[in-house]
């Protein structure tokens, strides 16, 4: 018969094994969060406000009235001048599909202004010389940039306000809208 014995294989010390498991745990962590956490494209491009620029007109209909007590109508416009930066980020092109911006009043109403058009711009020079320092090369509807490409230029939006209801207003945000990409909105701040 054989004899009976208490002894106990040598226990093993898990403290090494578990050190080497973690090491290599925060290593696959960095790996991962460096190639899916850092590398991840902006969702559109990169828009920054470089200069603005107002320019507030008072226009009378100068109507020649013989009657008495008439007064001529008149019409407060504000000319917004707004100089760009545009750079695509993405990795894909991007089309630039429209150009607004939104204004919130001191009372909370919004109005909606377009960007002028391209056809528009040598009219409100004619009408308007008084704008002609302001602008520039104008960034359009259409404009398509290439991956890390670039633009600059103004964008000009006429309100039916005047510079004082301008100043007191609660915002103000262009929304550029591409075509197939998320719109982007620069805040206007207040002077």
């Amino acid at each position: 018969m054989s004899d009976l014995t208490f002894a106990q294989a040598e226990r093993r010390n898990f403290v090494v094994p578990a050190i080497i498991a973690l090491v290599v745990l925060a290593i696959v962590g960095v790996v991962v969060a460096h190639f899916y956490v850092n590398s991840a494209p902006p969702l559109s491009a990169d828009i920054t406000l470089t200069k603005i620029a107002y320019m507030p007109e008072h226009i009378v209909f100068n109507s020649h009235s013989i009657v008495v007590g008439h007064v001529d109508p008149t019409e407060d416009d504000l000319y917004v001048v707004a100089n760009v930066h545009v750079v695509d980020r993405l990795k894909v092109p991007l089309v630039l599909n429209d150009i607004t911006v939104s204004l919130t009043a001191s009372d909370g109403t919004q109005t909606t202004a377009d960007a002028a058009n391209k056809k528009d711009l040598p009219n409100l020079y004619v009408t308007f010389p008084a704008l002609k320092p302001y602008v520039s090369d104008p960034i359009l509807r259409g404009t398509r940039l290439q991956p890390g490409e670039q633009a600059e230029g103004m964008v000009l939006f006429t309100f039916p306000i005047t510079q004082a209801e301008w100043n007191q207003r609660k915002s103000a945000a262009i929304s550029f809208d591409f075509i197939n990409q998320t719109p982007v909105n620069v805040l206007i701040p207040k002077a």
